[in-house]
């Protein structure tokens, strides 16, 4: 036990930067941390850390015995917390950030269920198009559309999300409908907010840009203009498919529709998750697929595309 004593020591003044800070969060006295480090330095038979009176510096061997070292105190505290969890609720500030429309259809009725179910939970949701950066900003978790860029995030999926290129039947009794990637340099594209659309060829992901005279960064406008025969749109299936059932939407191209684009839960990467991000996680797994499909069911639940409500 003397030798793990010796090293809590040592690790906890690297960590805290004085011997004085190390002997308050340890609760000992100044000396006693001293006589510690002196004891683990005379037991390994090397210098680990420069003293001066203003300071402390690692030597090289105290650099490479902390970096050895001190996971094994991080696991030790992550297992204590992980037992400490199993007998709390989830509770504190839980901050999500979404895509705004599917955030506001889908997620946010979900969180609130979730609000329901652990009341001392303090939430805080945010909608924006623009791909937040979770640890910089402060956010728990973050729901994001489509293939994930390379991350130290851990992702997991929520469901399948589908692209469709559509158009209104009045669009297509004045237009031929494209039966080829390259037949879209012919038609009027609806721009959303990047300028390219997404499709598979041959089992790769292949991006094609699109032009047009129209184009906006919010999926009910991009609907309305499809609705409103302006031209062809590539939505999510979570926006057109009630009117591809009801007609006023036809989906053309189908046979290089990019499926491998689903909707994900990102949240950091740490050892140990917090109750309130699992169990919140764990709600939208198991429920976002209903959510979604009580909407198709009942399209004027949620958003409506202007002049449609």
């Amino acid at each position: 036990m003397q030798r793990w004593d010796r090293i809590e020591a040592f690790i906890e003044v690297v960590r805290l930067g004085t011997f004085s800070a190390a002997a308050r969060h340890l609760k000992v006295s100044n000396s006693h941390v001293s006589r510690l480090v002196g004891q683990l330095e005379n037991q390994l038979g090397t210098q680990l850390l420069y003293r001066t009176t203003r300071q402390i510096r690692l030597t090289d061997a105290g650099a490479l015995y902390y970096e050895h070292c001190h996971h094994l105190f991080d696991g030790f505290r992550e297992a204590e917390a992980a037992i400490d969890d199993l007998q709390r609720r989830p509770k504190g500030i839980l901050k999500l950030t979404s895509a705004t429309t599917f955030g506001e259809r889908f997620v946010a009725p979900l969180v609130n269920d979730f609000q329901c179910l652990y009341p001392q939970l303090e939430v805080y949701m945010h909608f924006t198009n623009r791909q937040v950066e979770l640890i910089d900003e402060g956010y728990d978790i973050a729901i994001r559309m489509g293939v994930l860029k390379d991350s130290t995030l851990i992702a997991r999926r929520l469901c399948e999300r589908r692209e469709y290129v559509v158009g209104s039947r009045d669009y297509f009794e004045q237009n031929a409908r494209p039966h080829s990637l390259a037949e879209l340099a012919s038609h009027r594209c609806l721009l959303g907010s990047r300028d390219f659309w997404l499709f598979d060829v041959r089992g790769s992901r292949r991006e094609v840009r699109v032009q047009g005279r129209w184009q906006a960064n919010s999926g009910p406008a991009l609907l309305d203009a499809a609705l409103k025969g302006l031209g062809l749109a590539q939505l999510p299936d979570y926006y057109v498919e009630p009117y591809l059932q009801s007609g006023e939407l036809i989906s053309v191209l189908d046979a290089f529709q990019h499926t491998d684009t689903a909707v994900w839960a990102v949240y950091p990467r740490h050892r140990h998750l917090s109750p309130k991000v699992r169990l919140l996680v764990d709600h939208l797994v198991a429920n976002i697929g209903e959510r979604i499909q009580h909407c198709h069911d009942h399209p004027g639940v949620g958003f409506q595309p202007p002049g449609r409500a």
